[in-house]
């Protein structure tokens, strides 16, 4: 069951006077009009989405593919061979990872009802809001519900901004990237949808735990076309906002509201999960 919340329409904030990734084109700030919609409360969960695949007979791009991506230390012990990323070397291609098999073959145990799904990609998550009626965000929507009645904050809950010792107001990575995490805020990979405290509009972990995916496309205005060729910013990426688990202010400090980035429309991974979107004339 989705549990909705009111999002009030006017004039809403995108983006930041306060950049931390130029590149990224978080700035200007920018004022968009947007009408009211309901917002799910928490990202779609492991339930949710069993429901889903139940009813519909649905799988997805990752089970069809026979892979996905996992982080190298969440990898199930029952895997023999991973390959890493060229670059990128903490992530692994994991045969048979999916959203059923988070970390790979043998990884039962990490699969939890009330956790984000992921390994979900962005026509996976198209496929589930039709199912349910509702949509996904756009990125103005998903930065006006996230700001919670704030302005331009960097966070849900305000300015203050968390560290490694003490302040854990999200599921996010504390130590040393990408291989030493304290886990101080408790979990070393996702936490419950519903977990850590709400924003101004009573929504769960709008920065944090899985980045969600959005129905704008990623495109950078001041990239030349050549620079393009060697960027995630080709007709198919598309817009995650929010960061994960896996974020840090050490390697990439985008567990911020007008933090973004992008990727293909068909990539899945263990830290990529959605919430819908529902206008105000449907019921979540």
């Amino acid at each position: 069951m989705h549990v909705c919340r009111a999002i009030p329409g006017g004039n809403a904030l995108l983006g930041t006077d306060r950049p931390l990734i130029p590149s990224d084109e978080e700035a200007p700030v920018r004022r968009k009009r947007v009408s009211g919609f309901r917002m799910m409360e928490t990202a779609v969960t492991n339930e949710m989405f069993a429901a889903f695949v139940e009813d519909a007979g649905f799988e997805t791009e990752a089970e069809r593919f026979g892979w996905s991506f996992v982080f190298h230390q969440n990898v199930a012990e029952a895997v023999t061979e991973a390959q890493a990323v060229l670059g990128h070397e903490w992530w692994r291609k994991i045969d048979g990872a999916s959203w059923r098999l988070i970390n790979g073959p043998g990884s039962e145990e990490a699969w939890h009802p009330d956790h984000p799904v992921v390994h979900v990609s962005w026509n996976d998550a198209r496929a589930y809001a039709g199912w349910t009626g509702g949509r996904l965000p756009t990125e103005v929507e998903w930065e006006h519900a996230a700001r919670g009645a704030l302005d331009d904050v960097p966070f849900p809950w305000g300015d203050e901004e968390p560290d490694d010792s003490g302040f854990f107001p999200c599921n996010i990575w504390q130590g040393k990237f990408p291989d030493e995490n304290a886990c101080g805020d408790g979990y070393a990979a996702t936490a419950p949808a519903k977990s850590f405290a709400s924003n101004g509009y009573g929504l769960y972990n709008m920065c944090g735990n899985v980045w969600e995916w959005t129905s704008d496309p990623f495109k950078l205005r001041s990239l030349s076309k050549r620079a393009r060729a060697h960027h995630a910013n080709q007709p198919k990426s598309k817009i995650l906002k929010g960061g994960s688990f896996l974020c840090h202010k050490s390697y990439c400090f985008r567990y911020r509201i007008a933090a973004r980035t992008g990727t293909t429309a068909d990539t899945t991974t263990s830290h990529q999960g959605f919430r819908l979107v529902f206008d105000e004339s449907q019921h979540g």
